[in-house]
């Protein structure tokens, strides 16, 4: 069973794209494509792999042609790592 959280997906509304930088109201909260991390057929990985990213930079993650599976890896991991940087740092999240 996969970790949900609708509070977190939430706060994407509020966060620039972890790629570009854009505020464009089209921020979400993409999932890992990666089975490591809780992805399946027909099933988003855990909620907490997620990063925060607009319209255009999600479609070139998820679908887009101009980088190799390795490149949209590493594009993702690196916007997870801002994201999660973003949470802290915004004050969204604290540790207590």
């Amino acid at each position: 069973m996969n970790y949900r959280s609708p509070k977190l997906l939430k706060l994407a509304k509020d966060a620039p794209c972890m790629i570009c930088g854009a505020m464009d109201g089209t921020i979400v909260a993409a999932h890992s494509n990666q089975l490591r991390d809780g992805k399946g057929t027909g099933i988003k990985s855990h909620d907490f792999r997620c990063s925060f990213l607009c319209n255009l930079c999600h479609t070139m993650i998820d679908n887009g042609k101009e980088l190799s599976r390795e490149e949209r890896i590493g594009v993702w991991e690196d916007a997870h790592r801002r994201t999660i940087e973003w949470l802290f740092t915004s004050g969204h999240l604290e540790v207590k």
